[in-house]
């Protein structure tokens, strides 16, 4: 009955990826035409392009002053964030004790990579209690398996 069931089915032709590859890419180019199209049109008014009148000049003006002030607000709100951490990591350095299990990563401060600040206590649990505490600098990331 399997026998029949294989004998019955269409052989399949091997995948032309190149064809199919610019088939898609055809199709791609055609839509991100059309969305050109689309979007144009419905920024243009409907009597067609024209001069904006003053109002609309300061309109536009005052909504890109908004968005920059903005964008230098978030900017400067995540540099002094960046900074506060950079300045915890010194305080961890200078006093391990004063900061018992707290980590920094690259990340918090803005850099790249995986490498993290982490205060542990030296020697384990007895270490702990004794109150051996250090900064344990990560080597980065681990590597991809």
């Amino acid at each position: 009955m399997a026998s029949a069931l294989l004998t019955r089915l269409p052989e399949l032709q091997p995948l032309d990826e190149r064809a199919a590859r610019q088939a898609l890419r055809g199709q791609i180019a055609r839509l991100e035409q059309e969305l050109i199209e689309l979007e144009t049109t419905a920024k243009v008014p409907p009597g067609g392009p024209r001069l904006l009148s003053l109002g609309e000049l300061e309109t536009m003006r005052d909504r890109l002053a908004a968005r920059a002030a903005d964008a230098r607000t978030e900017i400067a709100d995540r540099t002094a964030e960046q900074e506060a951490y950079r300045v915890r990591i010194e305080e961890m350095l200078l006093d391990p004790a004063g900061h018992r299990w707290e980590r920094v990563t690259n990340a918090d401060i803005g850099e790249p990579g995986c490498k993290s600040f982490h205060v542990r206590p030296r020697g384990g649990i007895l270490g702990m209690f004794a109150s051996w505490w250090r900064v344990v600098i990560s080597s980065g990331c681990p590597l991809a398996q």
